[in-house]
């Protein structure tokens, strides 16, 4: 399947999702992959992680990029040679990609009851405002869980943890936005964010000013 969905957040930034649907050949056969990724693909044991990490290639394409123009610094974190931002996600059937002129974060997750076993792990301050037994409490959860993941890959700072440094203000599902906090040794960083569900998922990601 070519692209799922594509949302403009300004001039500057966008965000584009894939449902990977293709098989392993159908998406690696039309890429030109760089000897290490082709390396990493290769020695994935799972073909969901193959197909997802092609899918994130065929994104690129979309982008107007290629697999020579992605790269990885020492955290793991994704750039690009040209300078802009990028973030990159993929669950399950599932991947996305935002790129941006500033520092930006993207997560996709499939909503799944189990989320709310670990809640306590990643969950504070947002207890405040949930109600475990409403019928909304396992998208809410997994929205506070994308958008704090989606933080986190744009901060890219080891010793953060979701529950104590992270913050979700209340929001509604239907307002598909909201604002978040990240206090972290001293210092507070306020961020927009927007989330959108789709089939059972919930996609989320930092909306970077203009």
């Amino acid at each position: 399947m070519p692209l799922y969905k594509s949302v403009k957040i300004n001039h500057n930034s966008a965000v584009k999702i894939w449902k990977i649907e293709e098989s392993y050949d159908e998406l690696i056969e039309p890429l030109d992959l760089k000897p290490q990724s082709l390396e990493r693909v290769l020695g994935m044991k799972s073909e969901i992680h193959q197909r997802g990490f092609l899918s994130v290639r065929h994104l690129l394409r979309a982008f107007g990029y290629s697999d020579q123009d992605l790269y990885y610094d020492e955290f793991g974190k994704p750039h690009l040679k040209d300078g802009k931002h990028i973030s990159i996600t993929h669950s399950f059937t599932f991947s996305g990609v935002i790129i941006s002129d500033r520092e930006v974060g993207i997560d996709i997750e499939k909503q799944r009851p189990k989320i709310a076993i670990i809640a306590k792990k990643f969950v504070d301050y947002e207890f405040n405002y949930l109600n475990v037994n409403s019928d909304d409490y396992i998208k809410k959860l997994t929205v506070i869980w994308g958008v704090k993941e989606s933080l986190y890959k744009l901060f890219a700072t080891p010793g953060m943890l979701f529950r104590e440094h992270f913050l979700v203000i209340p929001f509604m599902l239907e307002d598909s936005e909201t604002v978040a906090w990240i206090d972290y040794q001293g210092r507070k960083y306020r961020y927009t964010t927007a989330f959108l569900e789709f089939e059972g998922f919930t996609c989320a990601y930092v909306v970077p000013n203009e």
